[in-house]
């Protein structure tokens, strides 16, 4: 069997690792095997907190629209019931936004939704 020599796919490999453990402190940016456990849990973390960030942000969004709502003076569950009657499908991201910049437009329709409610 011929012999294998694996200097330059070896130096790839590590190259990898370091330039993703760039700015990490201590033997973690240094240290081949500490860097590798640092970037596989770095790329963990980041799976993860991909997923909570968009948990957050809707959370974000409801909280404005709620606010927006009461100020219009309907709760945000009310305000959701009525539109969904009056089939306004706007997601709640364009929802948030409408609350905050244009707040006239708002409140057309927190004043429709309550009127789907009441009919």
């Amino acid at each position: 069997m011929p012999r294998v020599k694996r200097s330059i796919h070896g130096k790839k490999k590590k190259r990898k690792v370091f330039k993703a453990a760039k700015g990490y402190r201590g033997a973690r940016s240094s240290l081949l095997r500490t860097a590798m456990e640092a970037v596989d849990k770095g790329l963990c973390y980041a799976y993860a907190h991909r997923k909570t960030r968009k948990r957050e942000m809707r959370a974000l969004w409801i909280a404005r629209i709620n606010a927006a709502a009461r100020l219009n003076g309907i709760s945000y569950s009310r305000l959701m019931n009525g539109l969904c009657k009056a089939e306004i499908e706007l997601d709640r991201k364009a929802l948030a936004d409408l609350a905050i910049c244009d707040a006239k437009a708002f409140t057309k329709i927190a004043e429709s939704a309550k009127q789907a409610l009441s009919a």
